[in-house]
């Protein structure tokens, strides 16, 4: 039953699945090396190999750029590429793993308070201290302090275990709601309440290379196991009792996901803010390219999320004079992508 989980499909499928994956590994790096030239500083592809390799040592090269370009690159280009295809792996993976544990295809990584709960853990920040690195840590153990709590209530509740946490997910997510609200009517209108509403619209503006590395703990913790474990996401969409049968712990299972995935979405939104549609829509689109195998799924899932959110931060960053935060675009493009998915599902 096990080889059977794990190989499900024929030998075509497994080997078209395969060339989704490598395909779509190339297009990620293709936009990363693309990205680099966008800006008011452009990086062309001989400038960033020298760059590269020059500070690795592997060759010896005679510097044919600025220091001005070398810190560009290091300082804001490189964090913010880096930071851009985390954040979408992470959404993206957070948003196929909730989708197979709760078994419904319209979950996504805020479905138990995640995003509510870093919300409201920024706002406070900025209240209190405005700007800065407590801003990032206060949306991300407030995010933790979210999951927690809705997973706790779930644990006192009766009933269908699934459907408990998805409410509880949504009470906890009108509280923190709710208080947001409250800390944007206190906030100063001159200063912190624009900062608490850019910061709710999502932005990669603030990338650092001490963000990418306080996000890259959190974000390996959770995408490791989910990648390993992938297959057995499988077993969670035959339900408990299929699992049980073959010698599963569902439970035991479904909340170690969870956990995983809290781990990522809430590193992934404390340093970029509040950006939907990601997780909802990639899953589905990955899903249609290579099937529902997660033992495929996932890591096409990763890729194509990294590729997303980088394609959408680069015209965020260069279609205007001013920069346009990220949840504006993935909910613009993320949308009506969705339906169209949904119409073209029901004509088949």
């Amino acid at each position: 039953m096990k080889l059977f989980l794990r190989n499900p499909e024929s030998r075509k499928e497994r080997s078209r699945a395969a060339c989704v994956i490598a395909v779509l590994a190339v297009v990620l790096f293709l936009l990363i090396v693309l990205s680099f030239q966008f800006g008011r500083y452009s990086i062309s592809p001989k400038e960033l190999a020298g760059i590269i390799f020059s500070r690795i040592k592997i060759l010896h090269i005679e510097p044919f750029w600025t220091d001005r370009m070398e810190s560009i690159f290091f300082q804001a280009r490189l964090p913010r590429i880096l930071l851009a295809c985390m954040v979408g792996c992470s959404l993206s993976a957070a948003g196929a793993s909730y989708q197979g544990v709760f078994q419904n295809p319209m979950a996504a990584p805020d479905v138990l308070g995640a995003s509510s709960g870093a919300a409201f853990g920024a706002a406070l920040a900025i209240l209190k201290y405005g700007t800065g690195w407590r801003v990032t840590v206060s949306a991300f153990l407030f995010s933790l302090l979210s999951v927690s709590l809705v997973y706790l209530i779930s644990r006192r509740a009766g009933g269908n275990k699934i459907l408990v946490l998805v409410l509880s997910g949504i009470v906890i997510s009108s509280l923190f709601q709710a208080g947001t609200s409250f800390i944007k009517l206190v906030a100063d209108p001159d200063n912190q309440l624009p900062a608490i509403t850019f910061w709710l619209m999502g932005s990669l503006r603030n990338a650092t290379p001490e963000s990418v590395k306080f996000a890259a703990i959190p974000m390996a913790a959770g995408l490791l196991p989910l990648f390993l474990l992938r297959w057995r996401i499988n077993v969670l969409t035959l339900g408990d009792e299929e699992a049980t049968a073959i010698g599963v712990n569902a439970d035991r299972l479904r909340l170690f996901i969870i956990i995983a995935a809290t781990l990522i979405t809430a590193a992934s939104v404390s340093v970029s803010g509040m950006i939907g549609w990601v997780g909802l829509v990639i899953p589905h689109f990955a899903r249609r390219l290579t099937g529902s195998n997660y033992q495929h799924l996932m890591p096409a899932t990763m890729l194509l999320g990294a590729s997303f959110m980088l394609l959408v931060d680069d015209i965020a960053r260069n279609l205007l004079v001013t920069e346009i935060p990220l949840g504006i675009l993935t909910a613009v493009i993320g949308a009506p992508f969705f339906i169209f998915l949904i119409l073209r599902e029901r004509s088949n």
